[in-house]
């Protein structure tokens, strides 16, 4: 039987980590999602940002691959807008053009690094086509290396279609969610909490709803039950909309729905939702995340986590060129102000 948040909220979570461990990942977690800053997303895969570079005629490799992610970090003013970045692997381990590793880069600028940790999807058995994110396997091993090079936090994606979701796939994804965050907890880490219900097709609203309730009344289950402190985590889940090929609705209606959903899920111990953006055009997230804000009396700090909705126009107007860094950087910080401004 699902549990509402509304008794959830009451719930506080155990941990084995100390008292002052707790409190320095609970500030964290704050600074995450607090004072109007977000969080950017740039820890594409290695295949997926080699197709996005090829796409706009870059030649793909792992030096494009660190120009593109130092062209986003080192932009001018960042800071201001980002409160953290979230890294691949490949990224993480990488230096700068000058020398210095990405995570020490990013802390000396002033934006927290973190760092993708699940390994992707592939087909849960017996599920029609329904995913389970992978990567437990060592994760502890890697967390303590991620940890020793300076990662404040970490991110792991459950991906949801609302055509295969039922409480079983949403239970083994809120179960491998609740097993990653406790380990991050572990190892003095935030765990950022991505649940994330895809948005592709022409359901309805509703629909929408029904699955994103159903997988964060789960995950929420799952951490309580796996000690995980509440106040240590930032959850990253999806705005609450029709499918992209469904007709459009209000900005407002969507803040309503999406707020509706979190107030009966999200307990109040959770610091911060960072939004992710789910394909959705920059101008949209803007104003989903604009009406949400504007809701009163919020238990949550609410914020940003885009990728595509920040990055898309500085990856084109960049377009692997040296003098179009300048150009490109003053898009992704037009967008993440834009962002900022909700």
């Amino acid at each position: 039987m699902r549990t509402t948040g509304r008794r959830r909220r009451n719930l506080e979570g155990m941990t084995t980590t100390t008292p002052t461990e707790m409190s320095t990942l609970a500030e964290t977690a704050r600074q995450m999602t607090s004072g109007g800053r977000g969080v950017l997303a740039a820890d594409e895969s290695i295949k997926t940002m080699s197709a996005r570079l090829e796409a706009e005629g870059i030649p793909a490799g792992d030096v494009t691959r660190r120009d593109y992610r130092e062209l986003l970090l080192t932009a001018d003013g960042l800071p201001d807008s980002v409160s953290g970045i979230i890294l691949s692997d490949e990224t993480f381990g990488q230096e700068l053009s000058d020398g210095r590793p990405f995570p020490l880069a990013a802390r000396e600028l002033g934006i927290l690094p973190g760092i993708k940790v699940d390994t992707g999807t592939t087909p849960l058995p017996g599920q029609g086509g329904a995913l389970i994110t992978e990567g437990l396997d060592r994760l502890g091993t890697r967390l303590a290396s991620y940890a020793g090079r300076g990662a404040a936090f970490a991110k792991w994606r459950a991906v949801f279609d609302v055509t295969t979701t039922n409480s079983y796939v949403a239970r083994a994804n809120a179960h491998a969610l609740a097993r990653y965050a406790a380990l991050c907890q572990e190892h003095g880490i935030v765990p950022i909490v991505e649940p994330e219900v895809l948005c592709n097709g022409d359901h309805a609203l509703a629909v929408s709803a029904e699955t994103t309730g159903l997988a964060l009344a789960s995950v929420f289950e799952e951490l309580d039950r796996a000690g995980v402190d509440l106040t240590g985590i930032v959850l990253k889940p999806n705005f609450v909309t029709p499918g992209l090929d469904a007709p459009a609705i209000p900005a407002g209606d969507v803040a309503a729905a999406t707020y509706e959903v979190l107030l009966d899920t999200v307990p109040a111990a959770v610091p911060g939702i960072a939004f992710l953006s789910g394909g959705h055009p920059t101008a949209d997230v803007c104003a989903f995340l604009s009406d949400l804000i504007a809701i009163p009396e919020r238990p949550w700090h609410v914020t940003f986590s885009f990728g595509r909705a920040l990055v898309s126009d500085a990856l084109r107007t960049w377009a692997g060129a040296p003098a179009n860094v300048a150009a490109a950087q003053q898009r992704l910080l037009d967008n993440c102000r834009s962002a900022q401004s909700s």
